[in-house]
């Protein structure tokens, strides 16, 4: 790889490190290891071509262009973070892959018969989040959300901070923020 390409990766990556919380790469081999897959399985159930996927993992792209791929991403990891902590079964964990496979986008955070994972058919704190996250970040990248905060932080400081912990910031601040803004 010469200069310029490397150059070109770098700048994808901390694109994706800005729009995504991270290099796509790193995340989906966490998703690939987590969830017991292999590149081929994680693309089908993303929506994405293999040679796409690998194009995203390796920086060669730096965006998700379609808006439920991203979602699909999102789901993947509430999922492996499931799977991790034992809510969910390898056999459960399957089944729901297939569902979040088959999504058109939407919500595709529901389990189902449309309950969500923690039973009650609430939406957890963390689904909530990732869904504001999501729409924000589907509509604008992270750099460009920090800019409109920084425009909007002198006469609406409480607006502005919430443009950069759901827009730009990771889900661990912004699952923080919302329990600490909850009544």
């Amino acid at each position: 790889m010469d200069a310029a390409q490397q150059e070109a990766t770098a700048r994808a990556r901390e694109l994706q490190r800005s729009w995504y919380g991270e290099p796509l790469g790193a995340l989906f081999r966490r998703l690939i290891d987590d969830l017991g897959l292999n590149q081929a399985r994680l693309a089908a159930a993303l929506g994405l071509s293999a040679p796409m996927l690998s194009q995203l993992m390796s920086g060669q792209r730096a965006k998700i262009g379609n808006p439920a791929v991203v979602q699909r991403v999102q789901a993947l990891q509430e999922l492996a973070v499931q799977v991790a902590d034992g809510s969910v079964s390898a056999a459960e964990a399957t089944d729901r892959m297939d569902e979040i496979k088959k999504s058109q986008g939407g919500s595709v955070l529901t389990a189902a018969g449309g309950q969500t994972a923690n039973g009650s058919g609430a939406p957890t704190v963390r689904r909530v989040v990732r869904e504001i996250q999501s729409l924000l970040r589907s509509v604008a990248a992270a750099g460009d959300i920090i800019d409109a905060a920084d425009s909007l932080a002198p006469a609406h400081p409480e607006l502005a901070e919430f443009l950069r912990v759901y827009g730009a910031g990771r889900t661990a601040d912004a699952v923080a923020h919302y329990e600490a803004h909850q009544n």
